[in-house]
């Protein structure tokens, strides 16, 4: 186990006990939770070491490495990825309208089993796909035949390679969180766009279940954000929030594994009404939802 010393949004030194969490995937293990008593954000911490992480992804009950569709819960997840992926497409799509060249470029990091870049393929799209977990990487290059590299090939990418990149629900598990935003800076062109989607640990579903939210998925969640923490630490690094969208379904699915966590009676009608209810205060509140994507561009389109 490895502690964090300083936090990696503001730098300070003090941080208190938010939760205690339970790997409910993998080892069943107690991780904590701490905020930062300045900025208040929230990490995992203390937390495994980079190279015994990906023991905490060895399960098949973590859906985006193995696709299985065992269980209700993952054969909705999948139901509702198909709906997903036209959405996230149509959003790079739209996004890439400013690249001069016939052919837009995609980087995808994180892309599990491939789904998504698939689909970029299939819209003619130059995809380049990262992916750590072997088992996951093997899937998208074999069912997919996509260009799909390991972690540390990301160091051999060219400066401003890319129009796009994409971050589906990866930035929360990077140990390196400031490392890899600058490697982003690094690789999407002056004028692209990186495109980060995260669960937001300040929506309703989240403050409902507390140490049993699905979204905090300790110990492969890292990092805990807020739109505050997002804005904040991208700031940091002289890039901006243009747009955020929510992700309506996961107050749902995020729900329904929390009500499993819970061993809770009537679990999916309870998570049902919850999910509900946290989107209406989404709504009402204006960029509180479970999950969220956040579109974010270089200050003033600069290279540095």
């Amino acid at each position: 186990m490895e502690s964090i010393d300083n936090c990696p949004v503001c730098n300070s030194t003090v941080v208190k006990n938010f939760l205690t969490c339970i790997d409910y995937t993998v080892s069943n293990e107690r991780f904590n939770i701490v905020q930062c008593d300045v900025c208040k954000f929230k990490f995992t911490n203390p937390r495994p070491i980079p190279n015994e992480l990906f023991m905490y992804y060895k399960s098949e009950k973590y859906v985006s490495h193995s696709d299985t569709k065992k269980g209700l819960v993952n054969k909705l997840y999948h139901i509702v990825r198909k709906y997903a992926l036209i959405k996230k497409l149509q959003l790079v799509v739209r996004l890439s309208h400013h690249a001069a060249q016939m052919q837009k470029s995609i980087l995808d990091i994180g892309c599990g089993t491939g789904a998504f870049l698939a689909i970029c393929n299939k819209a003619h799209f130059r995809c380049v796909g990262v992916e750590p977990d072997i088992d996951a990487r093997n899937i998208a290059i074999n069912k997919y035949k996509l260009d799909v590299m390991e972690e540390h090939d990301l160091t051999n990418l060219p400066p401003s390679s890319f129009d796009i990149i994409t971050l589906w629900h990866v930035l929360e598990h990077v140990s390196n969180l400031n490392g890899r935003i600058i490697q982003l800076k690094n690789l999407v062109k002056p004028n692209g766009r990186i495109v980060v989607a995260v669960p937001n640990c300040s929506s309703f579903d989240a403050k409902y279940y507390k140490e049993y939210w699905a979204g905090y998925d300790v110990p492969r969640h890292l990092y805990h954000f807020t739109p505050k923490d997002i804005i904040s630490i991208f700031r940091n690094h002289g890039m901006e929030v243009e747009n955020i969208y929510p992700m309506r379904f996961d107050s749902y699915y995020v729900s329904m594994l929390s009500e499993k966590y819970k061993s809770s009676t009537l679990g999916f009608f309870k998570s049902l009404l919850v999910g509900l209810i946290s989107n209406v205060a989404a709504i009402r509140t204006g960029r509180e939802f479970s999950s969220q994507i956040y579109v974010i561009k270089k200050r003033n389109g600069s290279s540095t």
